[in-house]
């Protein structure tokens, strides 16, 4: 019987007619990139942390707490990416809480509005000609309360407290203040009032994320997003993700890509970049000392345009991706050209400011050093973390459909037509065939000459093992466009006619 059955024997005899499917020739599936947003929630939320997939941010809300730094992400994540499939894993961080406070002072002259911020969050009051500031704080700190922010508000004496919902650093994040959008957006302070901000501080405390993480398992997340950038919380995602036993790890082969965003100057962003882990799982993205949007914000944000990109095409550039939830510095104190080269080079993401929004502009990895400390590019970019996951899955995806249950034979081995027998000769035939697919599909280029350095062989000591050198040529980015204007007055031949 020279046909390879699954199921049917061989010694049947019962007449007449058997069917047997099998599908290892029809595999064409896709692999689901999912999301994972991982953050804090408020301190009065006692439900242990678990791993979740809502269905809405309103249910995020009555998960992790309304105005929760988790509830945050994911309406920000899921305003840019509407259609992802976004897990949660709520974290509760033991510490001091943050606050800040708006202080009124003096009587309106005359009506008009009152625009605070908490955040890049607009909270307007209305106040009435010869308004007292206490009236006034109260009324903020009531609409502060009534909106759905991460923070709660309390008035006494003119002086509005605001604390954050949750403890933590990161609670100091939160910015606040007033007529943010100046009188070209209209904000104006009503005559005859002022109102003093003293910014958020005294959050202490960050997340214990070595026993969320282990929550985890083995479930496969493409993004996993979230605001901790402390360096106990660095090196817990370098283990989740490390080449050795974390999710990059051949035995695991789950991949992924870590992203993150920090606040800072351009000096304390270089020196975060330069000093942080050595990790080309992970990309953190700068933060201006005066963008109003928390760090948590635009970290979701940021992420969420990217897996929009990357689940459409893993090879293509992610730059000029449009973050709709964040708000920019003030003019002229956002990062030009210099700072941002800086911050690349130091292995910190950028952005920038075009068309009425902030823009991904690169999303670089924290990798720069080779194990003898020594410059490295090969993991520069979050793109090719991607591009080698999606080709590594399309390589298994081959192998175990095709041959999960195949004979192991050498090279010129005559068998007859049917039989479930591989050869090295025949996996090299099925790699270079994907490996063309992947040519077509803009993940690979140089065919020839991957076909020519690619090595399929059966091992000398196990025989019923077969290794295999797949060099691919990864196609590029297209980052810088270089032109030298060498321009003339008039070309010389034009004179002479």
């Amino acid at each position: 019987m020279a046909v390879s059955m699954n199921q049917i024997p061989n010694d049947l005899r019962v007449p007449l007619f058997y069917a047997e499917m099998d599908n290892s020739q029809a595999n064409s599936g896709a692999t689901q990139l999912r999301r994972l947003l991982i953050g804090a929630v408020n301190d009065d939320v006692t439900a242990a942390p678990a791993l979740q997939l809502p269905s809405s941010s309103d249910e995020v809300a009555t998960i992790a707490g309304r105005g929760s730094m988790l509830h945050e992400m994911h309406v920000a994540s899921r305003r840019v990416d509407p259609m992802g499939e976004i897990w949660i894993l709520p974290v509760k961080v033991t510490g001091a809480k943050a606050s800040g406070k708006f202080t009124v002072a003096g009587t309106a002259s005359a009506a008009g509005v009152l625009s605070a911020y908490v955040g890049d969050a607009r909270v307007a009051v209305t106040v009435a000609s010869g308004q007292a500031a206490a009236d006034v704080a109260t009324a903020l700190a009531a609409a502060i309360n009534a909106a759905t922010l991460a923070v709660t508000a309390a008035a006494a004496a003119g002086v509005v407290t605001v604390t954050a919902k949750f403890s933590g650093e990161l609670g100091n994040d939160l910015r606040l203040a007033v007529n943010l959008r100046g009188s070209a957006g209209g904000e104006i302070m009503p005559s005859g009032l002022t109102v003093a901000v003293a910014a958020m501080a005294g959050g202490v405390g960050v997340p214990d994320l070595d026993v969320a993480l282990a929550l985890l398992g083995d479930a496969p997340f493409e993004f996993i997003t979230h605001p901790f950038t402390d360096a106990g919380s660095l090196a817990a995602f370098q283990a989740l993700m490390d080449d050795t036993s974390g999710r990059w790890a051949w035995l695991k082969k789950i991949y992924g890509h870590v992203y993150s965003a920090r606040r800072g100057t351009m000096g304390q962003l270089v020196a975060f970049g330069r000093g942080a882990t050595n990790d080309q799982h992970m990309t953190v993205a700068a933060v201006e000392p005066e963008a109003p949007t928390s760090v948590w914000r635009w970290v979701a944000d940021f992420a969420g345009r990217t897996a929009v990109f990357i689940a459409a095409d893993p090879a293509r550039p992610t730059q000029t991706g449009a973050l709709l939830s964040c708000m920019p510095a003030p003019e002229g104190r956002r990062f030009g050209l210099l700072e941002n080269n800086s911050l690349l080079w130091a292995g910190v993401a950028t952005s920038y400011h075009e068309g009425g929004y902030q823009r991904i502009q690169r999303a670089v990895t924290l990798y720069q050093k080779n194990a003898f400390g020594q410059p490295d590019d090969s993991y520069l970019d979050s793109e090719t973390m991607h591009q080698s996951a999606a080709i590594l899955r399309r390589l298994e995806a081959v192998i175990t459909s095709k041959f999960a249950r195949h004979k192991l034979a050498d090279d010129g081995t005559r068998f007859g037509p049917g039989q479930s027998i591989v050869t090295p000769k025949t996996i090299r035939g099925e790699l270079i065939a994907e490996y063309e697919r992947m040519e077509r599909l803009g993940l690979v280029e140089n065919l020839q000459l991957f076909a020519r350095y690619l090595i399929v062989e059966r091992d000398e000591t196990n025989p019923n093992r077969v290794n295999v050198l797949f060099p691919p040529d990864y196609v590029n980015q297209l980052r810088i466009v270089a032109l030298r204007n060498e321009f003339r007055l008039q070309y010389p031949d034009t004179m002479a006619a």
